[in-house]
């Protein structure tokens, strides 16, 4: 038997809620460590064009799917384009099921680098402490890495057992201001720094002699993965969308959020490495290295205000982290309601304690217990945290942001998609017969370049 579907109470609460399911680690490590590796200027220009032409387009044909049918991911592709296609619907759910059980454990991080900053905020920043050895040993602390993760399952649990206006949009009514405010505030110190000009040069200089095929992939690839596309998040929010809240105005929000949030977050991290001499050739070879290992001794030992920046600069994190993790669950837990019949209060504590399971394999396979920190079923891959992430980035996401775009684009009929997009709430620059052309045709080949980019290869986990 259905529950009473809840709704966002309104456009604005559908934004932020919607917003910081896309804001998350992604846009504060992932966007400035490939912009660092494919050298700023060119790749950030086709990057906003890849979120315009695949991005934005994705973002409405997911959020239509959900509000047409007011199902979550695989009840909504049912009726959208046939019963055979909850299995991408079943797809999404897991893809979000396994994204969480690691992804928890990187949100953890952000705490334990919080209490450390406050630390050195009022302590210091321990004399020949190298940052690298600080990260091993933390990753490397079984009982820590497991109560970190832990506490912010617990922390995303308590939200989604609230529901939806009660409790994710309560919570991102609340965090979406504080973390802009301190994005804010973070990027005008940034400015004030001897390297920002440097910085936005290096960021806003297209030099396509520079760019590499490569990094059009990898461009293609993160405008892609950055919006929480493919895994059913964005149709489960699609269905709690009301008829008087415009899909088309909706989409464009988020995506202009979450990609200038992404650009300020590079902006901040490029104008703190260029103000230090020679720190531009030390940057840590990896997204994770640049957000923790690279930043945090930076933020104590050159730093203007670091002792200020610092820790502000990790709640930062956690909260965009947690605003993460609470679309993933809900993903898992709208499923379970809706086409098992659960109740939202056991559904919700019945899917975190299953993900957290998983949570515990993926904590512990940096801490060198056996199988778990040896597995290796894609080369190179090595370790159940690096193969599932390697998983679900590259395997996942495409295939199932692909099968959308098929769905929406070709499955649905004209009528269907035209109802939802038309309804007397979209904007006057919107046009329907451009969505309709970016979705049935530069979207799915978009998508599907980075499949068969995948399987030559490419790695974009």
């Amino acid at each position: 038997m259905s529950q009473p579907r809840d709704n966002w109470s309104s456009s604005a609460g559908l934004v932020l809620a919607a917003t910081g399911s896309a804001i998350g680690l992604g846009n504060l490590w992932k966007f400035p460590f490939i912009t660092w590796q494919n050298n700023g200027g060119a790749f950030v220009l086709v990057y906003l064009i890849c979120i315009l032409a695949v991005g934005l387009p994705i973002m409405m044909a997911e959020l239509l799917i959900g509000r047409r049918s007011q199902k979550s991911a695989v009840g909504a592709l049912k009726e959208a384009a046939g019963p055979w296609w909850g299995i991408v619907g079943g797809w999404g759910v897991l893809a979000g099921f396994i994204l969480l059980s690691y992804y928890t454990v990187i949100a953890g991080w952000s705490l334990y680098y919080f209490a450390q900053s406050i630390g050195w905020s009022f302590g210091g920043y321990p004399a020949g402490m190298a940052a690298g050895d600080l990260f091993n040993q933390q990753v490397g602390n079984a009982g820590l890495q497991l109560m970190l993760s832990l506490g912010f399952s617990i922390a995303t649990i308590g939200v989604v057992y609230f529901g939806v206006s009660k409790g994710i949009e309560r919570i991102a009514r609340i965090f979406l201001p504080i973390l802009f405010a301190i994005l804010l505030l973070l990027l005008v110190s940034a400015l004030g720094m001897s390297g920002s000009g440097e910085a936005l040069r290096f960021i806003f200089r297209a030099n396509f002699g520079e760019l590499e095929t490569s990094g059009v992939l990898e461009a293609l690839g993160h405008s892609f993965f950055t919006l929480s596309l493919g895994m059913g998040a964005m149709i489960t929010y699609g269905s709690y969308i009301s008829r008087k809240q415009s899909i088309v105005k909706a989409s464009a929000a988020i995506v202009g959020l979450d990609t200038l949030i992404a650009l300020v977050a590079t902006v901040i991290m490029f104008s703190v490495i260029f103000s230090v001499a020679g720190m531009s050739d030390q940057v840590s070879g990896s997204p994770v290295g640049m957000l923790f290992i690279s930043l945090p001794e930076l933020f104590y030992t050159a730093v203007p205000f670091g002792v200020v920046l610092g820790p502000l600069f990790y709640v930062l994190v956690a909260l965009a982290a947690l605003t993460s993790t609470i679309s993933l669950l809900e993903v898992v837990t709208s499923y379970v309601i809706d086409e098992r019949g659960v109740p939202r209060h056991k559904a919700t504590f019945l899917c975190g304690g299953a993900i957290f399971v998983f949570t515990i394999f993926a904590a512990l396979s940096f801490t060198g217990t056996p199988f778990l920190a040896t597995l290796e079923i894609f080369a190179g891959k090595i370790g159940w945290f690096s193969t599932v992430d390697h998983f679900v980035s590259n395997w996942m996401l495409p295939t199932g942001g692909f099968a959308i775009t098929l769905a929406a684009g070709w499955f649905m009929t004209r009528n269907a998609t035209e109802r939802e997009l038309l309804d007397g709430t979209e904007p006057r620059w919107f046009h329907y017969g451009a969505w309709r052309f970016f979705i049935r045709w530069v979207a799915p080949l978009a998508v599907g370049a980075i499949i068969i980019s995948v399987i030559l290869g490419r790695d974009f986990s």
